[in-house]
């Protein structure tokens, strides 16, 4: 009779522990995931900054170039075929 008592107190703690386990696991499996997604967003977030701060120096450049008079007089000359007075503007194609 205890040997019967004994046996199914320890099919049931195992049991408990099983499931302790498997609730444990799963809790661990899920919140590592979740960190591998994070890592992986925040991977594509940091190449997105990347591009973008490339984006802001190439425009911060050109605003820079744009506050030059002579370099807005040249390239309105180069862009959209503007003369000085007395100059004939002859377009080669390329």
């Amino acid at each position: 009779m205890k040997q019967k008592q004994l046996k199914r107190k320890t099919i049931i703690v195992t049991l408990v522990f099983l499931a302790v386990g498997g609730i444990l696991f799963k809790s661990i499996f899920t919140t590592s995931m979740q960190i591998y997604e994070k890592k992986k967003e925040q991977k594509e977030y940091t190449v997105k900054l990347e591009k973008l701060k490339d984006k802001e120096d190439e425009l911060n450049n050109t605003v820079t170039k744009l506050q030059d008079p002579d370099y807005v007089a040249r390239y309105a000359r180069e862009k959209y075929l503007y003369s000085k007075d007395g100059e004939i503007i002859i377009r080669i194609p390329d």
